[in-house]
């Protein structure tokens, strides 16, 4: 493909991400330069040491299902291409997890150690590149807030300081405003009705699911590949995998195989729409 060829897919992989419009975010894409999951993907496609992934929204003591499920497609599709990711949580989701992939915990409340240990694990596996997919972001009190404004500080560990202490490129996904990587747009953020997170980064994907604005990045890598790794993502699977372990729906905040209320089928037709524009099928 062309770079104005790429350029093109990009944009149009962008405006499905935000095409339902459910909390806004089809109002902050305007904000960030058009180019953004290309240049995401252009970050991780030369991948092949340790990246890190970032996850684990808190709801009600356990985690949410939007942000697990795409940072697992992002763990299995950078292992087909040669890279070694690491899921980075805070409990309960990081004990959850760990029996299946490699985890690195970070701890919960603990925010007196959080520079020491962010500046620790970056120094131990020098990444590659750092994805933060669905993480609280801080706000500017310094504290971390849910969709409801409702204070989460105490559940809540710091992946912030991975991002902003890092020597290698940052990206992250967000769906609401709340979470690290949309200081990078705050601007865009005083209108919505949240307490924002001031966290900023090197690509920050905008999404109406977090979970799928992991999916645009992957396309661009099923292309250059010239495998589907779209294809090969199971959003139901994977839920019903991490239900097992005690997952909620962070709106509903019930353990049933959703993403922030909605139907898999929601995100298996954004899957379809990226395959389709990426001519896989």
């Amino acid at each position: 493909m062309t770079p104005s060829e790429e350029l093109s897919l990009s944009r149009r992989i962008e405006d499905i991400l935000v095409a339902r419009n459910l909390r806004g975010m089809k109002t902050v894409q305007p904000h960030l330069e058009p180019g953004y999951c290309l240049r995401a993907a252009k970050i991780l496609h030369s991948c092949r040491g340790i990246v890190l992934i970032g996850t684990g929204f808190p709801v009600v003591e356990t985690f949410e299902t939007d942000g697990p499920v795409g940072a697992i497609a992002f763990y299995e599709t950078l292992e087909k291409l040669g890279a070694t990711p690491i899921l980075v949580c805070g409990k309960p989701i990081a004990e959850a997890l760990a029996e299946r992939f490699r985890v690195y915990e970070i701890h919960v409340g603990d925010h007196d150690r959080r520079e020491y240990e962010a500046q620790h694990a970056l120094t131990a596996f020098r990444p590659d590149a750092v994805i933060s997919i669905e993480r609280p972001g801080q706000a500017a009190d310094g504290g971390y807030y849910n969709m409801r404004g409702e204070s989460i500080t105490a559940h809540t560990a710091c992946f912030d300081n991975f991002m902003n202490l890092s020597q290698c490129q940052t990206i992250a996904i967000g769906d609401g405003g709340n979470e690290i990587g949309m200081g990078k747009v705050a601007a865009a953020l005083e209108d919505l009705n949240i307490v924002p997170s001031t966290t900023t980064c090197d690509e920050l994907i905008v999404a109406d699911v977090s979970n799928w604005g992991a999916y645009g990045i992957i396309s661009f890598l099923s292309v250059w590949n010239e495998r589907d790794f779209l294809g090969e993502i199971e959003p139901l699977e994977i839920l019903r995998y991490i239900s097992k372990l005690g997952s909620v729906d962070g709106v509903t905040r019930v353990n049933q195989l959703t993403e922030d209320g909605l139907d898999v089928s929601e995100g298996e037709s954004v899957l379809s729409e990226l395959r389709h524009v990426c001519g896989f099928i």
